[in-house]
């Protein structure tokens, strides 16, 4: 079949089950066509600061639609995808109206030209425009089939905000490219990316840019290939220079877009990434049309067994009758799917819940270490926050890749209970971006009593004053002056005493203070990302329930129809039997026609595995 086959597939299957009447199955196949048309694959384009990677995008699809700056940086994520002509739609999530717990978006068609007014610091500092991400849509053959590319900020680093907001959407990509320039090997905080991503993202690729600038980019790849099999990452890796990629598109030179290294990363999205994407997406039409046809075929050999036996009749409907009792039973709160879903969700949430607040303790206890041994906070603030909340978007990504890990597991348990004598693919589960850390308010120290050279010289004054008094007043009882060499000794050494200890009083104040606005820092990650990773799992229990639900009530809608077959049979007379089992021969063969059509959809060796093949779950798709 062509491109389209997997939504023609899925159209056929439509006009065959029209006649039986069945809704819950008509809806789930109408739902299949719908996922089919309005998926996206999404890749994302992630990396250090000035690494190259708006020109990469600009590299693959020939155009200049990422700004590029020498001194500029990205601020908000721009998105690639199709479109007839060239577009730029801004995009803004409102909070929601009213009562409704929904979010408002707001898009904002904007001039292409004006792209760079949004989206890069200069233009849009900081981001105070608020927006969530652009939309910039090209008419390139590489993204027909789907492919949006997603260049993401990369200010402050990958430990940065951004970088846990990146590592948060990592489950809902179908690819994750990180871009590292050559002008040096890979960084740890590179590789930790590297690990992470591989654990949630189904393709993981490397990309080394501007081989054009620097003479020894062949040794940094070779260094970098090492430190990914060090590491164990099975990541491929590419070199390109996103500049000669330009040059040769705007020349129409294919021997520079040879050199540019650029076919081997184009060849590697459309095989690795559009195609595996496209198989998920066959595999699992093939699946639900299979299972679909599969109801009505059992549904009708039902009926077909008991009009051409009808002494076994009452046999076959108590064997029906039992069928539907289980099928009911897997839509109570006591089945064993159901259990699983509820004892699992309560376990992860918690699990989750004390793998975070462990590693927001630990890092408590480092920052006041830190604070401890570093004297007055206020002279290296801005380095100890700058680390402390690298430590934490590092802890708070780790939260949310082992949620997104622990709830794919438990759709997959859930799938396993949910029938024993069938394999059951689990659903795709929502696996929106959080931006948690954005809600943060920043860990500002308050300012503290002053102390500058007036204070200083008051509180040695002082000091020293009572020195002199103390002293002076003694020395006079042995005919000496209230200022003798005694007394203003005396007061030299309290005034600097008293402002010695003044000064440590102060600083033990400054750090009693900095570590009360770690904790309440802390205290306001734990919250924020706490929500979140309780959202994402409340909507995964909600995805994995309303899923399998709704597959035991077609279960149990498919045996009721053959229960009634059944039981009209024993009424039918003779030649009315002859008939209708004329009419369910011919509907089997039209079945039976329809499923072999549908399997084509599949590469051979996958053919013979049926209503088997599973997808990963929550891949993305």
């Amino acid at each position: 079949m062509t491109e389209s086959g997997p939504v023609k597939a899925v159209d056929l299957a439509l006009a065959t089950i029209a006649r039986y009447d069945r809704s819950d199955l008509n809806a789930r196949l109408k739902q299949a066509r719908a996922r089919l048309l309005d998926d996206q694959i999404r890749v994302l384009v992630v990396g250090e600061f000035k690494q190259g990677k708006s020109l990469l995008i600009n590299g693959l699809v020939t155009a200049s639609v990422c700004p590029v700056y020498d001194d500029v940086a990205t601020s908000v994520p721009t998105v690639v995808r199709y479109a007839d002509s060239p577009t730029v739609t801004l995009v803004r999530e409102l909070e929601a109206d009213g009562d409704s717990s929904e979010p408002r978006t707001e898009r904002i068609q904007v001039p292409v030209e004006e792209l760079a007014d949004h989206v890069s610091e200069a233009g849009n500092p900081g981001n105070r425009e608020r927006l969530s991400f652009a939309e910039v849509g090209v008419p390139r053959r590489i993204l027909a089939n789907g492919l949006e590319v997603v260049d993401t900020p990369g200010v402050g680093g990958l430990h940065s905000v951004h970088g846990a907001a990146t590592m948060a959407a990592l489950p809902s990509a179908d690819a994750v490219l990180l871009v590292s320039d050559a002008s040096q090997e890979y960084t740890e905080p590179e590789l930790e990316f590297l690990r992470q991503a591989q654990k949630v993202c189904p393709n993981v690729g490397c990309v080394l840019t501007k081989t054009d600038l620097y003479p020894e980019w062949r040794r940094i790849a070779e260094l970098d290939r090492a430190h990914l099999a060090t590491a164990g990452i099975e990541a491929e890796l590419f070199t390109v220079s996103s500049t000669l990629r330009l040059h040769a598109a705007h020349d129409d030179d294919k021997e520079l877009n040879t050199e540019s290294g650029f076919p081997a990363l184009v060849k590697y999205l459309r095989q690795r990434v559009v195609g595996q994407a496209d198989l998920l997406a066959r595999r699992s039409t093939v699946h639900d049309i299979l299972a679909v046809t599969d109801q009505l075929t059992g549904s009708l050999r039902a009926e077909q067994s008991a009009q051409q036996s009808p002494e076994t009749v009452q046999e076959l409907i108590q064997q029906l009758t039992e069928a539907e009792l289980r099928a009911a039973a897997l839509k109570e709160r006591s089945a064993r799917w159901q259990v699983t879903l509820n004892d699992g969700v309560a376990d992860v949430n918690a699990d989750i819940d004390y793998d975070l607040r462990d590693r927001m303790r630990e890092i408590v206890r480092l920052a006041e270490e830190e604070i401890d041994n570093g004297g007055d906070p206020t002279k290296t603030w801005k380095q100890f926050t700058g680390w402390a909340e690298q430590e934490v978007a590092t802890a708070s990504s780790a939260t949310f890749i082992w949620a997104t890990q622990k709830t794919r597991w438990l759709a997959q348990k859930v799938a396993d209970h949910f029938s024993e004598d069938a394999e059951q693919i689990a659903p795709a589960l929502p696996t929106e971006a959080s931006d948690a850390l954005s809600s943060v308010r920043d860990m500002a120290l308050r300012e503290g009593e002053p102390w500058g050279v007036g204070q200083k010289a008051l509180t040695a004054l002082r000091g020293g004053y009572v020195g002199v008094l103390m002293f002076g007043l003694l020395g006079t009882m042995v005919s000496l002056s209230l200022l003798n060499p005694f007394s203003i000794g005396a007061g030299l050494l309290l005034g600097g005493k008293a402002l010695t200890d003044e000064r440590r009083r102060i600083i033990t104040r400054r750090q009693s203070e900095a570590k009360m606005t770690v904790r309440r820092y802390i205290e306001d990650v734990i919250f924020q990302v706490g929500k979140d990773s309780r959202d994402i799992l409340r909507r995964a229990q909600r995805e994995i329930r309303d899923h399998f639900t709704t597959l035991a009530e077609e279960m149990q809608r498919s045996i009721g129809e053959s229960l009634q077959g059944a039981q009209k049979a024993v009424k039918t007379s003779k030649s009315g039997r002859q008939e209708r089992l004329g009419e369910i021969d011919s509907e089997l063969e039209r079945l039976k026609k329809l499923q072999q059509r549908v399997r084509t959809l599949l590469p051979q060796p996958q053919q013979a595995e049926g209503t088997s093949a599973q997808i990963p779950v929550g891949s993305g798709r």
